[in-house]
């Protein structure tokens, strides 16, 4: 059986070149190969587009679980979403000197800079 129909056999409705594969793909030629044919303001916009690809692909990635673990976090600390959240830390209802509540906000806040770029954390926390 070919990779694509292995993928597909397994349940991937698209199987292969997957999203990620895809974006991937085009973010290496907009960083290794167009450059070199560009300057000045359309080349750092060439940057500024291979760094959203990226942030795609790692969001393709990652976003499942990260998005199961949000979910699970905000529920052990009693809040629908996000806004509730932040509605509750405005009130004072939920205290952010609570180890909980802490660890919480560091692992969303971790989570959101693996996908937006994770140069910003220490190699220990990527």
């Amino acid at each position: 059986m070919t990779e694509p129909q292995a993928s597909r056999s397994r349940g991937d409705l698209h199987g292969r070149p997957t999203a990620i594969e895809l974006v991937d793909a085009v973010a290496a030629l907009l960083r290794d190969v167009v450059p070199d044919h560009l300057e000045g303001a359309l080349r750092h916009q060439v940057r500024i587009a291979v760094h959203a690809l990226e942030m795609v692909s790692r969001e393709l990635e990652l976003g499942p679980v990260q998005s199961r673990a949000h979910r699970a976090r905000l529920a052990a600390l009693g809040a629908p979403d996000d806004r509730a959240l932040a509605g509750a830390i405005r009130a004072g209802e939920i205290d952010t000197a609570d180890p909980v509540v802490r660890g919480s906000l560091r692992a969303d806040t971790r989570d959101r800079l693996l996908v937006a770029n994770p140069q910003w954390l220490p190699p220990e926390y990527r």
